[in-house]
């Protein structure tokens, strides 16, 4: 008799405990149900209606609206120099200043032109890479954001000429009335012969067949980097029919 007792208050108390979870699970549904539909909704339209009274236009206030200084426009038109020193141009808001920066340290400031133009000279660079940008000043001392920075390399050294053939003062009788000039330079260096530019593979080496007339022909040959610096090499070659 005890274990049956036992049993049916287990059985009740497993049923109350269904009954307690359907219960719960139907309270769940209805808070969820009225948040989505009643609570949610609600909110949205309490803020709705306090924007509209801080901002009665209905216009959403973006800074990106508001009156902004426009950044400089430079113009350097090359990506290495060999010179020391350079001249930038460019445009900006009339009557406003031009705060010119090279790698963050400010270096000149000018005014800009009623036309929108500026000149800014004798900037010194150090050798390696400048990144140069501006900003534009106003009267009031208000800044826009910095303009496109510009990388500009500054070198001074020579690039690397050999000539592998001919020797200076080669003579050359009878036969095809060519030449072959080779040699080798570094890698993206332009090479040319008489101010024909000849091919280069990957390595830097070259070779050209030119022609030669009788007598004394001359050529010069120069290779030449991106910052224009200049190695030239002669060489004469001496044609007898």
């Amino acid at each position: 008799m005890a274990y049956r007792y036992q049993y049916r208050a287990v059985k009740k108390q497993q049923k109350k405990s269904r009954q307690n979870f359907i219960i719960t699970l139907i309270i769940i549904i209805i808070l969820l149900y009225g948040t989505f539909f009643w609570i949610l909704p609600f909110v949205i339209s309490s803020i709705g209606a306090i924007r509209n009274s801080t901002n009665p236009s209905g216009k959403v206030i973006n800074p990106t609206d508001q009156e902004t200084l426009a950044p400089p426009v430079l113009n350097i038109p090359f990506e290495a120099t060999n010179s020391s020193q350079i001249n930038i141009s460019g445009y900006g808001s009339p009557g406003s200043k031009v705060e010119l920066f090279i790698d963050d340290d400010k270096k000149q400031t000018v005014t800009v032109n009623s036309d929108g133009s500026f000149d800014i000279n004798d900037i010194s660079l150090t050798l390696g890479i400048n990144n140069i940008y501006g900003k534009s000043v106003d009267d009031s001392g208000k800044e826009s954001l910095a303009s496109k920075i510009i990388s500009l390399t500054y070198d001074n050294k020579k690039p690397l000429l050999q000539i592998n053939e001919p020797d200076d003062n080669k003579q050359i009788q009878g036969g095809d009335k060519k030449v072959k000039i080779s040699g080798r330079t570094d890698p993206g260096i332009k090479v040319f012969i008489n101010n024909n530019q000849v091919i280069l593979d990957k390595d830097g080496n070259f070779s050209s067949d030119e022609s030669i007339n009788e007598g004394d022909n001359n050529f010069d040959i120069k290779a030449v980097d991106l910052a224009l610096n200049t190695s030239q090499i002669s060489r004469k070659v001496n044609y007898k029919p």
